[in-house]
């Protein structure tokens, strides 16, 4: 292997560790306000299994007039394995395709968000980018979404965006073989493909986070523009 080659896997290895290192980071404040929760409910488990097994010994204790070196050291490690177990499942539900179509929009935001992050280590470095800023994107529109109200158009219409055209741009790009993603197709790679559209939605949600802020929910309709850009998994 030549210099240059050597060079050139080295700086590969170097990017591929960066963006495996921020993916697990939050993008958003929403999506870390999730995870905080999701946290705090499982610690809060914790403490009342632990709570219980030291009542449920002293109890016993009173009975049979003390528990003794051997009560004692049971006592403590059916606590610890309480806590341990409690604290470390269950796992956080990750968001699907599906779930992020019908969630409710006070967490539609941060959901979509956790569901980005997962995406990025197989994205290239550009795109990684573009998500962290749609991340910061989101955040702005979740306070918008609390105004609006489940049956409105205007809720169907950032359902589209963000539960739908969104994934379906990053899913595109996932199935098209690795051996094709930087090749030529109709003067841009999958990989330049990507990014176009990535930067076009980042602006749609741009545009719908303003467009409900000033209450004009009756103009409230995505552009279908970036819909040109979809992937279909097939390079031509």
């Amino acid at each position: 292997m030549n210099q240059a080659a050597r060079s050139d896997e080295t700086l590969t290895d170097a990017r591929r560790a960066l963006r495996n290192v921020r993916a697990g980071n939050s993008i958003g404040v929403k999506s870390a306000a999730l995870k905080r929760a999701h946290y705090w409910s499982k610690f809060r488990n914790s403490a009342l299994a632990v709570g219980a097994v030291l009542v449920g010994a002293a109890v016993v204790g009173l009975i049979i007039d003390g528990l003794g070196f051997t009560g004692i050291m049971a006592t403590g490690l059916v606590g610890a394995a309480a806590a341990y177990l409690l604290m470390r499942y269950p796992n956080m539900p990750m968001p699907t395709l599906e779930t992020l179509k019908t969630t409710d929009l006070g967490t539609l935001a941060g959901k979509t968000e956790i569901w980005l992050e997962s995406q990025r280590p197989a994205l290239p470095a550009p795109a990684v980018n573009l998500i962290d800023g749609i991340g910061t994107r989101l955040d702005q529109l979740a306070p918008q979404l609390s105004r609006l109200d489940e049956q409105e158009p205007a809720a169907r219409e950032v359902r589209k965006l963000v539960g739908e055209h969104l994934p379906d741009v990053i899913n595109g790009y996932k199935r098209i073989p690795d051996s094709l993603k930087k090749q030529d197709n109709k003067g841009k790679t999958p990989e330049e493909q990507l990014v176009s559209s990535l930067k076009l939605i980042d602006r749609e949600i741009e545009s719908v986070t303003g467009q409900i802020s000033r209450g004009e929910l009756d103009k409230l309709a995505i552009n279908e523009r970036f819909l040109e850009m979809k992937y279909d998994g097939e390079v031509e």
